[in-house]
């Protein structure tokens, strides 16, 4: 299990489960692509035909679900999301959401969902309406909700504005803020009051392609944006209690994993970085929680086979200070659990929208405890029971499952009935032992023949696409462990690497 073993795993999922006490948690989840279902979208993924109120159920309860997997059940109190569909709609309800979610109180989601054809007014509920309820429904209660106020249209450069940032709270929300940013989704900003105390948040959405360095640009433009609304609140008050979440499509070690960046959005222009106690002398005035773990603990979602770190939670140095809100120490987590939201290989189970939708998310959520503190001095620090200094260790690749625990696990097709289909959420991400009839497509894409149905066979290594091809050519058939999955609405079986093929002859 990667990049926790399934015994650290399960103590920091108990421990997320049952430590509570004076305090309060805060996550930052992309919940990749939560689309609303009244048929208005600027991917076709999303229209009617491809993407139905069943799609919508399951999306937004899977969500509930791993969030309700904090605080033992009671989910987090604020949350910080991403990919929350912008509304094309030009028939939006009313702005407070609340009053139609007390119209349908006594109403399940699944029965709102099951009317055919929808009414208007329950189609054009946006996206994060739809999740307030399963929230509700779930056992959360009802939160307060800041949303971006972006309209429908294009970025600069072109590409049309699809998705939004979102902050879920239970504290009162007192002033929401949007800061519009260069080609990627406005920065939201909102005012929280806890227990009588500010706390600011942001919600951020960088924009994507961690490795381009032309992207790269962009990101510094997006960092300049955050840093400059920075500077203007710290200007005010330099211990201002101030929370930074989000996917911002960058690593914590980003030069480090990508030499030829000379400077880093995240880190020089942003100003994240990695030593607790340059918060306390005055050095720096942001601290990135990633840090808080060994470097072979850190990923939350995982690219061309390596683990990396695009979503974060960075805290102010007000935050390490003796007055109004405070940082829990040593309380950040990825909230990564085997067999629910994490595949065979420890892996995101990432939302798929086939015939079947299953699964959460390309990306783990992350976590953070919070409290009020005891003491009342602006010039006091919370004690650290062992402060981060800071390093510049990579991120740790991908280490796989090992060969004898994919024997010893993965499901034969031999062994279950001619007529199993194994199309279904109950095995999406599983490990199959396959021996199966191979056909090459065009352009040398692979497919096999199971039980009757054609499954896509890929790999992003090429090395084993060519083992793969050279089996297909010289037997017709494919020997391989391959784990199960949908893309692009096509079942697929992947393998990370050569040795998931088995070269070896068999009797067949």
């Amino acid at each position: 299990m990667i990049p926790l073993s399934r015994n650290l795993l399960l103590i920091l999922f108990i421990s997320v489960l049952t430590t509570r006490g004076w305090g309060f948690t805060i996550v930052a989840y992309n919940v990749e692509n939560l689309f609303d279902v009244d048929g208005i979208a600027s991917y076709e993924d999303y229209a009617p035909d491809k993407y139905t109120p069943r799609h919508l159920l399951v999306k937004v309860q899977n969500i509930a679900t791993v969030l309700s997997k904090l605080d033992a059940g009671r989910g987090p109190d604020i949350a910080i999301l991403n990919e929350i569909e912008l509304d094309q709609s030009p028939n939006s309800p009313p702005a407070d959401p609340n009053i139609w979610l007390d119209s349908v109180k006594n109403r399940t989601l699944e029965e709102i969902l099951s009317e055919s054809p929808l009414p208007t007014d329950v189609a054009s509920q946006p996206a994060e309406v739809w999740l307030l309820k399963a929230l509700e429904e779930a056992g959360l209660g009802r939160y307060h909700l800041a949303v971006s106020d972006e309209l429908p249209g294009n970025y600069e450069d072109g590409r049309p504005r699809s998705v939004k940032n979102a902050i879920l709270s239970r504290f009162p929300i007192t002033n929401v803020k949007t800061v519009p940013t260069s080609n990627a989704r406005a920065i939201l900003e909102a005012k929280l009051d806890v227990n009588g105390h500010p706390l600011t948040v942001f919600a951020n959405h960088w924009k994507s392609g961690a490795g381009s360095i032309d992207n790269e640009r962009i990101r510094m433009a997006n960092a300049r944006t955050l840093r400059d609304r920075l500077d203007e609140i710290f200007k005010e008050n330099a211990q201002a209690d101030v929370i930074i979440g989000g996917d911002l499509n960058s690593h914590y070690n980003q030069t480090l994993r990508y030499p030829a960046f000379k400077k880093s959005a995240i880190n020089e222009v942003l100003g994240s970085q990695a030593n607790e106690l340059a918060l306390e002398s005055g050095e720096a005035d942001l601290y990135n929680l990633w840090f808080e773990l060994p470097p072979d603990q850190r990923g939350s979602d995982v690219y061309q086979n390596e683990w990396g770190t695009l979503i974060h939670l960075i805290v102010s140095k007000g935050l390490y200070d003796t007055v109004g809100v405070q940082y829990k120490d040593g309380s950040f987590g990825v909230l990564a659990i085997p067999g629910f939201n994490a595949d065979a290989l420890g892996r995101p189970l990432r939302w798929s929208r086939g015939s079947k939708p299953s699964g959460f998310s390309d990306h783990f959520p992350i976590f953070a405890q919070f409290q009020m503190a005891e003491a009342k001095s602006p010039n006091k620090w919370m004690p650290l029971s062992k402060p981060s200094l800071g390093d510049s260790a990579q991120v740790a690749p991908v280490r796989e499952v090992s060969a004898l625990g994919r024997f010893l696990t993965a499901i034969d097709p031999e062994k279950e009935p001619p007529d199993k289909d194994f199309r279904s959420s109950e095995f999406v991400g599983k490990i199959f032992l396959i021996d199966a009839p191979a056909k090459i497509g065009e352009r040398g894409y692979l497919s096999v023949v199971v039980n009757g149905e054609t499954y896509n066979v890929f790999s992003p290594d090429k090395k084993t696409r060519d083992l793969l091809r050279d089996m297909a050519r010289t037997k017709s058939r494919l020997n391989f462990h391959g784990q199960l999955g949908i893309y692009k609405e096509q079942w697929q079986f992947f393998l990370p690497g050569p040795d998931w093929v088995i070269p070896a002859p068999t009797n067949k």
